[in-house]
C-alpha cells in the first residue's frame, strides 16, 4: 500500500525511506534515526493493535518528553486512533476528568505517576490498559499488578500495519487549561492541515537547521511545531525533559540547535539569568516566540545574537495564525493576512489602540470550525455569525498591525478602571530584584477586583513590599498598584511555563500577604 503524505503515517514510511539512517531525535544520550523510528512506531502500533487499539479508540500519553513519548504517538496514528496528551502535572479530579471525559481505553504512562493514576483510575469507566514506561523504573519500584510493560510490547513486529487511516476520524484530542472552567478537548481530525500547514510553515528554516525544544509534547507548541515540523521536513530534533534556565544554552551548544520556540515566561527568565561573555557564542539563528515582552524583545536578540519572530495561535483558534518575521515593529505580532474585529463587551468595534477581543472572520465554516469533544454548546459559542472569538485582548495600531494585551480571563477591573495584568506585570519584572510576578484579581470589599501580586525574588536578592511598591508608583498609574504582594519562591506554572492564575487566584489572600491599605 502507497504511502499517503497527507498523514503523519504515511510521512513516517516516505522520511524512513528517504532520509533512512540520518539522525532525527537527540535526547540526551540518545540519538534515533529516522529508519529506527519508523521501525520502533511500527513494533508499538502492532503490540498496540494486538490489545485491541484501532479506529476510534482513545490513547492517553502521560509521560515526560522522551522518545517513547513520540513513539506511542506515531504509532497511534498508523492505527487511526486518536492521542489525548495528559498535562503530567495532573491528580486528582483535574486527572480523571480528561482521561473520563476523553473515552480514553488506554493509558500510556511514566513511573512518576503510579499513585496519581491508580487514585482516579477507579472512576475512569472506559479504561481497559494501562501501560507503564518500564526503561524508566527504577529498582525498588513496584509496578501495579495488571499494567503492561512497554518494553515488552516493544517486541513485536516491526512491519508496517498497513492501516488505511479514515480522514474524517479524530486523531487527537487536545485539552485546554481550563482557566474558566472544566478543560475542554480540542478535536483533531485526520483531515485536518496539520501536515500542510507544516509544510506551509517550512520557508522560515533552513536546510541545515536543528530544532530544540523544552516544552512539553503535551502541549500543541512542542508536539506539531517542533517534533511534527521536524518530522515532516526532515530536519533533526534536539528534545529536553523540561525547561531549565541553568542548562538552557549548554543543551544549546549541545545539540548545536539552530532555533527554538519560546512560551510562556522563557526569554524573561533566560534575560534574568547572570550575563556571561560567551552569551553571544551559541548557534541559534531564530525563535519563534510568543507574547514576548517589547521591553526584552531587542535586548534578547542583541545579548545573544540571534532574531526573534512573533507568532500568534492557538490550539482552538481554528488555524489562524499572524507573524511578524521583522515585517512589523518589535512588541507586536505582525498584522493578520485575514480580517479581523476588535471589540469591547458590548461586541462594538474599539477605536484604534484601544484593547478589546480579537475576533478572526471565518469564511469556511467546515475548513475553520473549532470542535470541542462532546460540547457542542461550547463548539458553538466560540464561532458566532461568522466571527471566532480568541479570549485574547489585542490592539492595534495606525497601521493596522496588533499587539497582545492580556487574555481576557486575566484582565482585571479595579473601581472601574481595567486594568492588563501583564502590564502591571511588565513594571514589577523590571526590578532587578525581581525574577519573575504574577498578577491577577481578587474580590475587593468595594467591588470588582483589588490588585494582587506573587513575586518571586532572583536568588540571594532582598526587597521589601513598601520598596517594590516605591518602584511601581514610579512606573504606573495609581489604580494600577497592587494592594496585596506575597513573596513566595516559586509560582504552580502549567508545562508551558504559563502561571496558573486560576489557582492562585483560589488561594487568595494568606497569612503571608502583605496588604498595602493596613498600618
Amino acid at each position: 500500500m502507497a504511502a499517503s503524505s497527507d498523514t503523519l503515517s504515511g510521512v513516517l514510511e516516505q522520511q524512513a525511506q528517504l532520509l533512512g539512517e540520518k539522525p532525527f531525535l537527540h535526547f540526551e544520550d540518545r540519538v534515533i534515526s529516522y529508519a529506527e523510528l519508523n521501525r520502533l512506531v511500527n513494533r508499538a502500533a502492532n503490540a498496540l493493535r494486538a490489545l485491541g487499539a484501532k479506529e476510534g479508540v482513545g490513547i492517553s500519553i502521560m509521560m515526560p518528553n522522551s522518545p517513547e513519548w513520540l513513539i506511542v504517538y506515531c504509532a497511534s496514528q498508523k492505527l487511526g486512533c486518536y492521542v489525548v496528551p495528559v498535562n503530567v502535572a495532573l491528580k486528582g479530579e483535574g486527572l480523571r476528568h480528561v482521561i473520563d471525559h476523553s473515552d480514553s481505553s488506554v493509558l500510556v504512562c511514566h513511573p512518576d505517576y503510579i499513585e496519581a493514576i491508580q487514585a482516579v483510575a477507579g472512576g475512569v469507566a472506559r479504561l481497559e490498559r494501562i501501560i507503564i514506561n518500564d526503561s524508566e523504573v527504577e529498582a525498588g519500584w513496584c509496578v501495579p499488578e495488571g499494567w503492561l510493560p512497554l518494553a515488552k510490547l516493544m517486541e513485536a513486529s516491526d512491519e508496517n500495519p498497513g492501516v488505511a487511516i479514515d480522514p474524517e476520524a479524530i486523531s487527537a484530542l487536545m485539552y485546554t487549561s481550563g482557566t474558566t472552567g472544566a478543560p475542554k478537548g480540542v478535536v483533531n481530525r485526520y483531515k485536518s492541515a496539520n501536515i500542510a500547514a507544516v509544510r506551509m510553515l517550512g520557508n522560515m528554516l533552513q536546510e541545515d537547521d536543528v530544532l530544540y525544544t523544552c516544552l512539553p509534547l503535551f502541549h500543541a507548541n512542542a508536539l506539531f511545531l517542533s517534533a511534527l515540523r521536524a518530522l515532516v521536513l526532515g530536519r533533526p530534533l534536539a528534545l529536553s525533559r523540561r525547561f531549565s534556565a541553568r542548562r538552557f544554552w549548554h543543551e544549546i551548544r549541545r545539540h548545536r540547535a539552530t532555533t527554538f520556540n519560546a512560551l510562556g515566561a522563557m526569554i524573561p527568565i533566560l534575560m534574568k539569568q547572570p550575563e556571561r561573555e560567551d552569551d553571544r557564542d551559541n548557534p541559534v539563528r531564530v525563535v519563534f516566540s510568543a507574547a514576548c515582552p517589547a521591553s526584552v524583545w531587542g535586548p534578547f536578540e542583541e545579548r545573544f545574537g540571534l532574531q526573534l519572530i512573533e507568532a500568534y495561535a492557538a490550539v482552538d483558534g481554528g488555524g489562524f495564525m499572524v507573524v511578524n518575521a521583522g515585517n512589523a515593529p518589535k512588541g507586536s505580532f505582525g498584522k493578520p493576512s485575514t480580517p479581523v474585529r476588535i471589540v469591547d463587551e458590548q461586541g462594538d468595534t474599539v477605536p484604534v489602540g484601544q484593547p478589546g477581543e480579537l475576533l478572526f472572520e471565518v469564511d469556511d465554516l467546515k475548513r475553520r470550525k473549532v470542535e470541542y469533544y462532546k460540547n457542542e454548546q461550547a463548539s458553538g459559542a466560540k464561532i458566532r455569525d461568522g466571527w471566532l472569538y480568541t479570549g485574547d485582548l489585542v490592539y492595534a495600531d495606525e497601521d493596522g498591525h496588533l499587539y497582545f494585551v492580556d487574555r481576557k480571563t486575566d484582565s482585571l477591573r479595579r473601581r472601574g478602571e481595567n486594568i492588563s495584568s501583564s502590564d502591571v506585570e511588565r513594571e514589577i519584572n523590571a526590578h532587578p530584584a525581581v525574577l519573575e510576578s504574577a498578577v491577577y484579581g481578587v474580590p475587593s470589599e468595594l467591588g470588582e477586583d483589588d490588585v494582587m501580586a506573587c513575586v518571586v525574588l532572583q536568588t540571594g536578592a532582598l526587597l521589601t513590599a513598601p520598596e517594590l511598591i516605591a518602584h511601581c508608583e514610579e512606573r504606573m498609574a495609581k489604580f494600577m498598584l497592587p494592594r496585596y504582594l506575597e513573596f513566595r519562591d516559586a509560582l504552580p506554572k502549567t508545562g508551558t511555563l504559563r502561571v496558573q492564575k486560576g489557582l492562585l487566584k483560589r488561594q487568595g489572600i494568606g497569612p503571608d500577604t502583605w496588604d498595602r491599605d493596613s498600618p
